[in-house]
């Protein structure tokens, strides 16, 4: 089986096409899996270091509201079509798998244009362009909650990396505190912002620094890659910043609590491993990530403040508490645990290879 995955932009795209490729080498070591891509998307870095081809495409932005970029994209999109049917038959491929972002839709109408079926992968609550017009050409649709909106949608959750989708939190421990330099035990806060940062809640974590470790909470905190790292307050209880974390997997095992942005796969990490956060979502874009983190808020196993009003005195306010009170945290762990899908990358496998074999018996996928 020939498999073209279209996940280029970001890691929201990136990371569950990675992790579909995965599930479909497991099940079948032959599988010929390449992954479009543009120039500037994280896939440049990802892809290859995964052991996968990637094949460049032009991006297509595609613009939320009438702009000059409007008129624009009918020629953009035209080029980037044309690129991607000459990867698609170069590859021979069996099936193309979108996840939406500046490459899908390219690729779904180059598909459209040979015949080739398709399957579509929708991770955030408010589907963007490209898989709206993706889940019209084909019945194969899954989406990563059971409220997401989409024609032919099946709820197959989102697929994550192995490292995180088979964590045991409670048995690493002890062990990934070690790894980053913190001591066993402290109440452990992790904080991020994605791989560029946040400044907002660099921001407020700087200023609430000195109170967290004041009160016994120690700090594991990625701050972004160009950002000032924050200093300890404290010797004795660890404050530890660094640009990047490579291994989520034991930085979840480490914590006790996150406070992070709300994307698609934020929100499936932290569901699938049971592990409480407060969401900040992002303020731009069109309100998906508040939607996303809507059901963990909802089922109690997180709490949500908006961008503009995290500061360090809100941290300082809610987190020592929330992290002294134990059985609060285990109740959240609980609730998140629920709404967690560990085998998504499995069940987005079964999809496409459902996909291949119903073209390969009515000779389309439509």
């Amino acid at each position: 089986m020939r498999v073209v995955l279209a996940g280029g932009g970001t890691a929201g795209h990136v990371e569950p096409a990675l992790a579909t490729a995965d599930a479909l080498r497991r099940d079948d070591p032959a599988v010929e899996v390449t992954v479009l891509g543009t120039q500037r998307g994280l896939e440049r870095r990802l892809v290859p270091e995964r052991g996968y081809e990637l094949a460049l495409i032009p991006a297509v932005p595609l613009p939320r509201r009438p702009s000059i970029e409007l008129l624009r994209l009918p020629g953009r999109l035209r080029g980037a079509v044309e690129a991607a049917t000459t990867v698609l038959r170069q590859r021979g491929a069996d099936v193309v798998v979108g996840f939406g972002g500046y490459v899908a839709l390219p690729a779904y109408l180059a598909a459209r244009r040979l015949r080739i079926p398709i399957v579509v992968h929708e991770a955030n609550a408010r589907p963007g362009l490209a898989n709206r017009i993706g889940a019209r050409l084909t019945r194969h649709v899954a989406v990563a909650s059971a409220h997401i909106r989409l024609p032919h949608a099946e709820h197959v959750g989102i697929p994550l990396r192995r490292a995180v989708a088979t964590l045991d939190r409670a048995a690493q421990r002890r062990g990934a505190r070690t790894t980053f330099g913190l001591r066993p035990d402290l109440p452990t806060l992790l904080a991020f912002g994605g791989s560029q940062g946040a400044r907002r809640i660099n921001q407020a974590m700087a200023e609430a620094a000195g109170a967290l470790t004041a009160a016994g909470v120690q700090v594991l905190h990625a701050v972004g890659h160009d950002n000032d790292h924050v200093p300890s307050a404290d010797d004795t209880v660890p404050y530890v910043a660094v640009p990047y974390v490579d291994r989520m997997d034991l930085a979840y095992a480490a914590a006790d609590l996150a406070l992070c942005r709300a994307g698609a796969i934020t929100c499936a990490e932290l569901a699938a491993v049971g592990l409480p956060a407060v969401f900040v979502p992002l303020p731009h874009g069109n309100g998906e990530q508040r939607l996303n983190a809507q059901p963990l808020v909802e089922a109690g196993a997180a709490l949500l403040v908006d961008d503009v009003n995290l500061t360090g005195t809100w941290i300082s306010r809610h987190v020592p508490p929330l992290l002294a009170d134990g059985e609060r945290l285990t109740a959240m762990s609980a609730a998140a645990a629920t709404l967690g899908r560990r085998d998504a990358d499995e069940r987005l496998a079964q999809m496409v290879r459902r996909a291949v074999a119903g073209a390969r018996v009515s000779g389309g996928s439509w």
